[in-house]
C-alpha cells in the first residue's frame, strides 16, 4: 500500500481516507438522499464500525492510477464527499474475459451540493489519470440521477445510452477518452 496520491484542484483536495474520517463517512452514507442512487441495492450505513471497515477497503486499493479518495476543501480541509476511479464490476451474465473498464464516480454531502465540487474533483482526477496513461473512463448513473448526469455533461463526457452491463441494473452510460496528441 501507499501508492495512493493526493490530487489537487483550485478549491479541492482528493486525499486518501483516514480512520479519523469515520464520523464524516458515517454521516455521509447514513443519508438516503446520498446513497439512493448507489448500486442496485442502495443501503445506508448504520455504525462507526461499518465506516471504519469501508475506509479500510478504500485504502486497500494499491494501484498507481485507481483509488477512492476523500474530497476536502483546499482552504480548510473540510470533508465534503467521496470520489472513486476504479475498475467497474460487470453485471452477472456478461462475458468473462471482457476487458476491465474504469469507472469514475462521486457522492457529496448535501451541504456541499450545488457548488460545482463534483465537476471540479472529477476534472482534476481525470486529468491526473489520463496523464498517468489511462485512455478511457466511463461513468454510469442511475436513470433518475439527473445531477450526476449533468456533471458528466459538464465534464464533456459522451452519452452512450442506457446499458445493463454494470451493477445488474439499467444505467445511463457516459465515457471520456484521453486526448490523443496530434501528429505534426
Amino acid at each position: 500500500m501507499g501508492r495512493m496520491r493526493t490530487i489537487v484542484s483550485d478549491r479541492l483536495r482528493l486525499r486518501p481516507w483516514q480512520d479519523e474520517d469515520a464520523a464524516f463517512l458515517l454521516d455521509l452514507e447514513s443519508r438516503w438522499e446520498v446513497v439512493r442512487f448507489l448500486g442496485s441495492q442502495p443501503t445506508i450505513m448504520h455504525d462507526r464500525e461499518s465506516a471504519l471497515a469501508s475506509i479500510a477497503r478504500r485504502r486497500a486499493i494499491d494501484d498507481p492510477v485507481h483509488g477512492i479518495w476523500a474530497i476536502t476543501t483546499a482552504a480548510d480541509g473540510r470533508l465534503i464527499g467521496n470520489f472513486l476511479l476504479k475498475p467497474i464490476p460487470l453485471s452477472a451474465g456478461e462475458p468473462a474475459g471482457t476487458p476491465t473498464e474504469v469507472e469514475v464516480g462521486w457522492h457529496l454531502h448535501p451541504d456541499s451540493w450545488g457548488h460545482g465540487y463534483a465537476t471540479e474533483a472529477a476534472s482534476a482526477a481525470l486529468t491526473d489519470a489520463f496523464s498517468r496513461g489511462l485512455t478511457r473512463v466511463i461513468a454510469v448513473t442511475h436513470p433518475d440521477n439527473r445531477a450526476s448526469q449533468a456533471v458528466c455533461r459538464r465534464l464533456g463526457m459522451a452519452y452512450l445510452g442506457r446499458t445493463t452491463k454494470y451493477y445488474d441494473m439499467p444505467n445511463e452510460l457516459f465515457e471520456s477518452e484521453a486526448v490523443k496528441p496530434q501528429l505534426v
